[in-house]
């Protein structure tokens, strides 16, 4: 069998992350966070409804810009408390030249919930 490097993840766990795309329905600024970052209200539809997240998105985006875009978000880690808030999912994005956030997206829209294949 050939050997895997650390890096390398089997079929199998790949298949278990759950990557999901939501609409943003709120989006309010988090200021007891520690870096800079919003509290996102998600809708992932009727199979998985509502879900908050913690985003440290706040250089590139405002909370008015956030609302209505659709995002992809990993649904099916264990939820992280930070503070008083508990972020249920985590949404997905890329670090640009000098290690600003920015969000990765779906070339257009498509039903919440569904899943990335």
């Amino acid at each position: 069998m050939e050997s895997l490097s650390p890096t390398t993840l089997t079929w199998a766990e790949f298949e278990r992350v759950d990557l999901r795309v939501g609409t943003i329905r709120e989006a309010r600024a988090f200021p007891e966070a520690r870096r800079p970052a919003y509290q996102l209200l998600i809708d992932f539809g009727p199979e998985i409804g509502l879900k908050k997240s913690s985003a440290q998105i706040t250089h590139h985006y405002t909370p008015e810009e956030l609302v209505g875009r659709q995002v992809l978000a990993v649904v099916n880690f264990p939820p992280k408390q930070i503070g008083k808030f508990c972020s249920e999912v985590l949404v997905t994005g890329l670090a640009d030249a000098d290690g600003h956030i920015v969000l990765a997206a779906v070339a257009g829209p498509v039903p919440n919930g569904h899943q990335l294949v």
